[in-house]
């Protein structure tokens, strides 16, 4: 099996490359280094942050290398009590959460703007859908969850506030729908794991559990991999 592993920074999944077998054969791109694991091939790809980078380094890989398996591993922010930090969830519905217009007070996406049908490729329903789930038994274990992406993250209660109404989101990231972009245009098997840094609320760093967030995704990272 050849996977690719996205990630935003190396820090993130630090303690998995060090468990991987620095590989012999060459790649397209200096952003990318080649491991393996067993008989399996793994690429990691650091895209850097935020989601232009993500779609366009994505975009670049997959169009020059076929995977068995991409996969997005990094942390997130919950919206939600029963993901606390340290949980590792998969991602299968994620949308851009900043791509419309202001309306005053009320705003309005680019779809409810009629600049682009909720169901145009590669949307479904206004989101970015995963709807050929692969079949490895680590990433069906875990908690399907909807992401929002966005260029800021969220530390304001009125703008949370505004948010959940707006998406009902689970999680959110600044890679997420970049990365599912890029895999829905390339036609790729993919999933959009996270583990879980910090609750979505009034900025508050000393409540974030970086370190068991890493530990926890670089630990099913492993296991994705094994037991594909």
């Amino acid at each position: 099996m050849r996977v690719l592993l996205v990630t935003a920074t190396e820090l993130e999944l630090a303690p998995l490359a060090a468990q991987l077998t620095p590989a012999s054969y060459s790649l397209s791109s200096e952003r990318l280094r080649a491991f393996t694991r067993g008989s399996h091939q793994v690429d990691i790809l650091t895209t850097g942050v935020g989601m232009i980078a993500t779609a366009a380094w994505c975009g670049r890989v997959l169009a020059r290398q076929s995977y068995d398996l991409a996969v997005n591993l990094g942390v997130c922010g919950s919206f939600d009590p029963a993901s606390p930090p340290g949980t590792v969830v998969n991602v299968t519905a994620d949308c851009i959460a900043e791509l419309g217009a202001e309306d005053d007070e009320q705003f309005l996406t680019v779809h409810q703007l009629g600049l682009l049908g909720p169901d145009d490729f590669p949307f479904r329903s206004g989101r970015l859908v995963n709807t050929a789930a692969p079949s490895n038994r680590v990433i069906a274990g875990l908690h399907a969850v909807n992401g929002i992406t966005v260029n800021t993250v969220h530390g304001n209660e009125r703008s949370i506030a505004r948010v959940v109404e707006r998406f009902a989101p689970g999680v959110e990231t600044m890679e997420g729908a970049g990365f599912m972009y890029a895999c829905l245009v390339s036609g790729s098997r993919f999933a959009q794991v996270r583990a879980v840094s910090n609750m979505v609320e009034k900025r508050n760093r000393g409540a974030w559990k970086l370190q068991e967030a890493v530990a926890a995704l670089n630990d099913v990272g492993l296991r994705l991999i094994e037991q594909g």
